[in-house]
């Protein structure tokens, strides 16, 4: 009696916890689609071009779409018309680099493995019925084989892959049906020709309506990671020093350099699509989008270690330094961040504008003498007068901001290799208006006197 009763009390609990599943479903699902709104505004706030390439997408496969709705088209074609939707599909990209480069590898790999596949069949077929199938075998075995070998090559996998595995599939594809389909040629004929319709309505859209050039964005991307770099190092001194400013730092300066350290995969991608790219903008043909990958990586190198310098800042606030080792890093500390503040302004500055920078060699000259003044200062008066343990930190964080004013030192470098291979414009030096004599039409040479003439007249 008393298991029917507990039973029934479980079966009630049960159809009770059902009924309020039921009733808070239709709020659970409420809920899910305003947090999914929420994200798709997100998105396309944080970049609108997404909104673009979706509706460029739709565009590209409703037109293609047209082989099935208009009956002379679908009756030249048949049924391999879908291959054109297909190939709208797979091969449309963000980007123009990534659409040329995914439609170049289909459309190219499609055509060779094709002739490659009748030649294939023409030879086996030569020895006899019971030859063709061993030889077909074998033909697939070898190709297939040597080309999935070759798409170990970092090379070939970074900018050919796609191709390769494509040209697998149809050479495998033709090889075999032409075994058995006596139409094998018709049929692989329209095949290609929808391929090429599919990929040239493709690159037709993404070329010609709003484009996005990788280029650009890779461009942008390296230029915005210096000045990230940059806004730290406004910040960091400041705070690590506790020195009294007019307004906060915003702690997404500080913050921002963690974006530079995910960014290799991003700038490998870019500078990939972008050598796809032709001529575009303020970019030539052939642009040296490799250097930008150089730049990016001693960018990272620098954000690495100004992760660690990040790092002290918050045991800054836990362990406070002598007020007097403090007051002697100040001058010195500012002196050095203020000039590579300087010289990496001026380094994205001259990425974006694509002219050569002119005064950062020396910003940062000025930064190496502050922080060798620093270190001298640290390593003999300081560790004189006090313990070795009250400035081990200290030590420590000059140690990393003076390898910091290394990296700057080759990022200067490779953004004067890029300038020079790019050809960026030389900018002119501002000059103050002089001042002429009227009776001097074309002066050969200009002296400015700042105290009074003592010439006798």
């Amino acid at each position: 009696m008393a298991s029917q009763t507990v039973d029934t009390d479980n079966k009630e609990g049960m159809i009770f916890h059902f009924r309020g599943s039921i009733k808070s479903l239709p709020g659970k699902l409420m809920a899910k689609l305003v947090e999914f709104a929420k994200k798709a505004k997100r998105l396309g706030r944080e970049d609108p071009r997404r909104i673009i390439h979706s509706f460029k997408v739709g565009l590209a496969i409703a037109l293609v779409s047209l082989f099935y709705y208009f009956e002379p088209l679908y009756k030249g074609f048949g049924i391999s018309a879908m291959w054109a939707v297909l190939t709208v599909v797979v091969v449309f990209e963000f980007s123009v680099g990534g659409t040329l480069s995914r439609g170049l590898n289909r459309g190219l790999a499609t055509f060779l493995a094709s002739a490659l596949g009748f030649g294939a069949h023409h030879l086996a077929s030569l020895p006899g019925e019971k030859g063709e199938p061993i030889l077909l075998g074998l033909f697939v075995f070898l190709l297939a084989a040597a080309v999935s070998f070759l798409r170990f090559f970092p090379e070939m996998k970074a900018r050919y892959d796609y191709g390769l595995m494509i040209f697998i599939l149809t050479f495998s594809l033709i090889s075999v049906s032409a075994y058995h389909d006596d139409e094998v040629m018709r049929i692989a004929y329209e095949r290609v020709i929808t391929i090429l319709i599919g990929i040239f309505t493709a690159l037709f859209v993404c070329i010609f309506i709003c484009p996005v050039w990788a280029g650009d964005d890779l461009h942008s991307l390296v230029a915005n990671n210096i000045d990230k770099l940059a806004n730290f190092f406004e910040a960091f001194v400041p705070l690590y020093l506790k020195i009294s400013q007019e307004g906060e730092p915003e702690m997404t300066f500080l913050e921002g350099y963690k974006c530079v350290l995910n960014s290799k995969q991003t700038e490998e991608s870019l500078a990939n699509f972008a050598g796809w790219e032709p001529g575009h903008g303020k970019f030539r043909f052939r642009h040296p989008w490799k250097k930008y990958l150089k730049i990016g990586s001693l960018t990272r190198d620098c954000a690495y270690r100004i992760e660690s310098l990040n790092g002290y800042l918050i045991l800054n606030t836990e362990t406070q330094i002598p007020e007097e080792i403090r007051g002697k890093m100040q001058d010195a500390c500012i002196n050095m961040s203020s000039e590579a503040v300087k010289a990496l302004k001026e380094l994205a500055f001259s990425i974006k504008t694509m002219t050569k920078p002119c005064s950062a060699d020396s910003h940062i000259t000025k930064s190496k003498i502050a922080a060798k003044n620093l270190k001298s200062l640290l390593s003999t008066s300081l560790c004189k007068e006090t313990e070795i343990s009250e400035v081990m930190q200290a030590i420590t964080v000059v140690s990393l901001l003076v390898d910091v004013v290394a990296c700057i030192e080759k990022i200067a470098e490779s953004v004067q290799e890029l300038a020079s291979f790019a050809k960026f414009k030389s900018e002119k030096p501002k000059q103050a208006p002089l001042r002429t004599s009227s009776k001097i039409s074309e002066p050969k040479h200009v002296i400015t006197i700042h105290q009074p003439s003592c010439l006798p007249e």
